[in-house]
């Protein structure tokens, strides 16, 4: 006799590697018994699932920050769930923790290798798994740490409307540099100026992108947050001022294949005495409660606008990957595994 399906735990596992875009036929969806835990461990309820244009590269065979995912395996997943049964004393049943609990309902993990979350009254649960965790301390540390801005300088984001980009961009603004912001489609660029008042705006769907940066950036640029990489990549390193800087925190054009770099771009670097420097949000795991709890104080306040979009089920998966690599996402794209509230 089958068992019944709210007694078992549904994971999606990686049965194979896509070459291109993700897809259905690259997942496998299995059942397994709930899992006990052990010793030291805790039994964690996945609440919601962070849908990160990383991710993709995960499912590759070269290794990247994280180990290739071997496939047959649960997906590696970053979620935040609820403790639901403890055997170590250091988090208790209703806990809210993050950790890497995989694209599974139920995972089990050492009290170690979670972090606890206290969320604050009127932020939403959703934002410390956004926001106020990998995202804010990216874009907080990787502007301040690798792109070291001075007041009154010029700093170019790209895309600017996304989950990191649009808190470097007001990040950027509350540190006195002017700031311009590429994204894509005029919803996109809308929300930046009305909601994040951010002035400088370039459509790169609509706009001729590299007569928009001569008109905003006359002078060039100082710092630039890298996010895509692609031809815009290439324009802002050429426009890049004397000592420019950077930050490269992701390309996300090229993880599907199909984008190269124009090499001859970096030459830039050479003639400009400038520098390109990639980081990984992990360097500055150190700095997280001082950061998140800047960011914490400016989301509480509304001085930080942030957008979260849902997409309810782990069956959302795929389509959620699709969302991020189509621009179709608002923000930080999250899947929904199971409900907030303690069982």
């Amino acid at each position: 006799m089958n068992a019944p399906l709210d007694t078992l735990n549904v994971q999606w596992r990686l049965a194979s590697r896509p070459t291109g875009e993700v897809g259905r036929e690259h997942f496998e969806v299995t059942r397994a018994p709930i899992p006990e835990p052990g010793p030291g461990e805790v039994r964690v309820r996945n609440l919601y699932l962070l849908i990160p244009p990383s991710m993709r590269l995960w499912m590759n065979e070269k290794e990247t920050y994280f180990p290739p995912q071997p496939l047959g395996e649960v997906m590696t997943g970053i979620t935040l769930g609820i403790v639901e049964s403890s055997r170590d004393p250091s988090l208790a049943p209703g806990d809210y923790v993050n950790g890497l609990g995989g694209c599974q309902v139920w995972s089990v993990a050492p009290a170690g290798q979670l972090q606890k979350v206290r969320p604050r009254p009127g932020v939403p649960l959703a934002a410390y798994r956004s926001v106020l965790d990998v995202q804010g301390l990216t874009a907080y540390c990787g502007l301040t740490e690798i792109g070291r801005p001075k007041a009154g300088e010029t700093l170019v984001v790209t895309a600017a409307a996304g989950s990191v980009g649009s808190l470097v961009c007001q990040i950027g603004k509350k540190l006195g540099l002017k700031v311009v912001g590429i994204a894509g489609g005029s919803e996109k660029c809308g929300w930046l100026r009305d909601e994040c008042g951010i002035e400088h705006v370039i459509d790169y769907k609509s706009e001729d992108v590299a007569a928009r940066l001569d008109a905003l950036c006359p002078e060039g640029i100082d710092v630039v947050y890298e996010n895509v990489g692609g031809p815009v990549m290439d324009m802002l390193i050429e426009r890049l001022r004397f000592k420019g800087r950077v930050v490269l925190c992701g390309l996300v054009s090229s993880y599907n294949g199909g984008v190269t770099q124009n090499t001859a771009s970096l030459m830039t670097l050479v003639n400009k005495a400038a520098r390109m420097e990639g980081f990984l949000v992990s360097e500055y795991l150190h700095r997280y409660d001082e950061v998140v709890g800047i960011l914490q104080e400016w989301v509480a306040t509304g001085a930080l606008k942030y957008q979260i979009e849902v997409l309810d089920g782990l069956e959302s998966m795929v389509e959620a990957i699709g969302r991020v690599f189509h621009g179709k996402n608002r923000g930080v794209q999250l899947v929904k595994i199971s409900d907030e509230e303690a069982r």
